[in-house]
């Protein structure tokens, strides 16, 4: 049985637009009736990554939040919009990002409800592979049915960031860098990402890939248009759909490759029913992927000198442009390790003892954080 996956063409975020791409997403995959039941309460499960304007590409765009809500509202269902963005857990930062990210106005044009629910609760996750247990948020509790909203983007760490690596939003808060922290290496942590979304099981997963981003993201790439919007029972095959629109390989994407591994899907269009425009219509072949991956050339035994050269060498490491830092210290905040200190109000980070996760560049408001990666990295990760 092949999974369904719409693809439809929106070239911009003019509302009635984008509520047209989204009834027809859900006639495509078989109407809205068959995955939500009138007065269920559902979550919009949106990438609120931390305080971005519309505009940054950087969040799910408020205009297809609204068009969405408005949607399964007109249908009979009650919506609630929430995320765990990166950094704090807290009313007051839940209320900057909903502001700042334009999603506080849907509440005074629709009757939805903003979660500020912070409370966490512990949870088994049998499904899960090396995950068994887990700390979620508690507004779980508060809804009979998830629909993931996430962004279309690639991503520092790990390559692409999708429908699956957005319920990663259900972890609360700081939390989320214990995971980085535990799991610096980009197999470990991407099984993870999967096993989060497997307890998380979205009953659907929409992709606002009208404009998304490539290069260095999640936040710090630059917006691009793309003119799709994506929607699937699985996020795991929409996911597949999305990066070979952005001429991305699917089985390089760590966590697609992990999926593909527990037969969750095969990693290509084999098993997909593409239903609405044609994919060879949103092709984009210069689309910008971040060339970051771990290089393994020594092992953990191996003499001290030889493998602090070898990192010198090899691995990708943070570069804080001072110049262009407020010091407002969210580097250093949230840095998993706890390796990066504040020197005369500007960050300054400890390279031997730094997993190069990157939470410095994702969560960095001003985008003045850029990854260098050495020249023979570069060249090891074309062979």
């Amino acid at each position: 049985m092949k999974e369904k996956v719409s693809l439809v063409k929106c070239e911009d975020y003019e509302y009635s637009l984008v509520k047209e791409s989204i009834l027809t997403s859900f006639e495509n995959i078989g109407g809205i009736e068959k995955y939500i039941n009138k007065g269920d309460k559902v979550l919009l499960k949106l990438n609120l990554l931390m305080r971005k304007r519309p505009e940054e590409a950087t969040t799910t765009h408020p205009v297809f939040t609204k068009a969405l809500a408005e949607v399964l509202i007109e249908y009979g269902a009650k919506v609630i919009i929430g995320d765990s963005p990166g950094g704090p857990f807290n009313t007051r930062m839940l209320k900057s990002i909903y502001k700042g990210c334009g999603i506080e106005d849907i509440k005074e044009e629709l009757d939805i409800e903003l979660n500020y629910n912070t409370n966490s609760m512990e949870v088994k996750n049998e499904e899960g592979k090396i995950l068994k247990k887990l700390t979620v948020v508690e507004m779980l509790k508060d809804v009979d049915k998830v629909i993931s909203v996430s962004k279309l983007k690639t991503h520092g760490m790990a390559m692409f960031t999708g429908a699956v690596k957005n319920m990663f939003g259900i972890i609360p808060g700081v939390l989320k860098a214990e995971y980085h922290f535990k799991m610096p290496d980009i197999d470990n942590f991407s099984q993870a990402l999967v096993d989060i979304c497997l307890y998380g099981k979205p009953v659907l997963s929409f992709m606002d890939g009208i404009v998304g981003m490539e290069g260095a993201g999640p936040s710090a790439g630059d917006p691009r248009k793309i003119g799709a919007v994506i929607a699937s029972t699985s996020p795991y095959h929409l996911d597949v759909v999305a990066t070979s629109i952005i001429n991305l390989e699917p089985t390089k994407v760590p966590t697609i490759k992990r999926t593909v591994e527990m037969g969750l899907c095969k990693g290509n269009l084999e098993d997909i029913n593409l239903l609405g425009d044609n994919i060879k219509d949103f092709k984009i072949k210069d689309f910008k992927i971040p060339p970051i991956r771990t290089v393994h050339m020594v092992k953990e035994n191996t003499p001290k000198i030889i493998r602090k050269i070898s990192d010198k060498l090899l691995k990708p490491r943070p570069i804080f442009i001072h110049d262009d830092c407020i010091g407002c210290g969210d580097c250093k905040e949230s840095c998993p390790p706890k390796v990066i200190d504040m020197v005369d109000n500007r960050p300054e980070v400890n390279l031997d003892e730094c997993i190069r996760c990157f939470c410095c560049q994702e969560l960095c408001p001003k985008k003045a954080v850029e990854i260098y990666r050495p020249t023979l990295m570069k060249l090891l990760s074309k062979l």
